[in-house]
């Protein structure tokens, strides 16, 4: 009787007993699929996202680029501006010996020693300025003739200096860091006067 009992109940029969999981109907186990309309949408709305990040990223740059740009000009521009305020100096020293050179109540010859030692002064100061732009003078005199940095102006015998060197500078030459920037002009040796033929 009692197994008559549990075969007419058949739900009872397959009940999970008691610690196990009931088992999952066919539908509930297949998770149900996302709405394609839905999942269109945010796709469009992730890559308006991501366009508007790569319109501000590419304005960005555009103004970065336009800055250097305006920066570069700017550096080119006022380049010079350093060795302009070396000169400035250079002009004040200039001013200072006219003034020395010209000081009332004295005599001619005192006017003029001031002059000549305040255009030492400033020669000195100018020299010191453009070595701190690497502009170094090149020495000529008693030195091997150098097409390179020589210009020869024209020769003259010498019994000091050997022939084929640097005899006098008319004008000195100097170097711009490792580059030439202007060759001295000088007077190159002949060497001694050739005794007369017969003598």
């Amino acid at each position: 009787m009692n197994n008559e009992f549990e075969n007419d109940n058949p739900t009872m029969s397959d009940a999970a007993t008691p610690g196990e999981e009931p088992m999952a109907t066919a539908g509930a186990a297949t998770a149900e699929p996302a709405d394609p309309k839905e999942e269109l949408a945010a796709a469009q709305e992730e890559a308006i996202r991501y366009k508007d990040q790569l319109l501000r990223l590419a304005a960005e740059f555009e103004n970065y680029k336009k800055r250097m740009e305006r920066e570069r000009l700017a550096a080119l521009k006022y380049a010079g501006e350093p060795i302009l305020q070396e000169m400035l100096a250079v002009v004040d020293n200039l001013d200072l010996a006219i003034a020395a050179g010209q000081a009332e109540g004295a005599s001619a010859e005192a006017n003029l020693g001031a002059l000549a030692e305040g255009l030492r002064l400033t020669h000195k100061n100018l020299i010191a300025s453009l070595e701190k732009f690497e502009v170094k003078a090149i020495d000529s005199i008693g030195q091997p003739f150098d097409p390179n940095i020589h210009d020869a102006l024209t020769t003259d015998e010498s019994a000091e200096i050997p022939a084929g060197h640097v005899l006098q500078e008319y004008k000195k030459g100097y170097f711009f860091k490792d580059r030439l920037l202007r060759p001295a002009k000088v007077i190159v040796s002949a060497g001694k006067k050739s005794a007369p033929a017969g003598s």
